[in-house]
């Protein structure tokens, strides 16, 4: 053999044989740090949870609304992209929403959605999240199936957002499930 081949063997040797010794030195003081740090982690991960969800003092006010942009991601020829959404929220001094709004929804039908959420502020920006829950009600007739669970016309709906303020004006674009998104825009009251 060569003098590389041989060093080359002999690092291996090294490697294969003191290292494994050396790593059973530190394995208590390691698997007490992962204990540690596991701990740790899963407290942070607890604290942030909370942290999202908890109630943020904010000033209450009423904030109204309409819709001025929607794009269905399938469009169809009988789909209405202009859903002249009118909508009145509650915002409450623990930054939840109590809202209700009406429209035209994507088969012209006049709907209603009356609705519970939170809003999430983005700390240091203007940007925010919103995450409401309600009924929808006005998908009827030959359109009763186009939204899910929509049993005496009356279906169960959660709709996502992220919105931007400046002063009192806000624009938010809204997840409406698969069908489509919507930009709103509105005013502080």
């Amino acid at each position: 053999m060569n003098s590389i081949s041989v060093k080359a063997v002999t690092s291996c040797v090294f490697m294969l044989c003191v290292l494994p010794v050396q790593s059973l030195v530190y394995a208590q003081s390691d698997s007490d740090l992962e204990v540690h740090t596991s701990e740790h982690h899963t407290t942070y991960q607890a604290t942030r949870s909370y942290n999202v969800f908890k109630p943020v003092p904010a000033e209450p006010y009423w904030y109204v609304q309409t819709s001025a942009y929607t794009k269905h991601f399938k469009p169809k020829s009988q789909h209405n992209n202009h859903q002249e959404l009118i909508g009145l929220e509650r915002h409450t001094a623990n930054s939840y929403v109590l809202g209700g709004a009406t429209f035209l929804n994507s088969y012209d039908q006049r709907s209603f959605y009356g609705y519970v959420g939170k809003r999430f502020d983005f700390a240091d920006t203007p940007f925010y999240g919103k995450l409401t829950a309600g009924l929808i009600h006005g998908y009827k007739g030959r359109y009763r199936d186009k939204i899910p669970l929509n049993r005496f016309e009356i279906a169960p709906a959660v709709i996502p957002s992220l919105g931007v303020q400046y002063r009192r004006v806000s624009a938010e674009v809204l997840l409406l499930g698969t069908a489509a998104t919507m930009i709103n825009v509105g005013v502080k009251l």
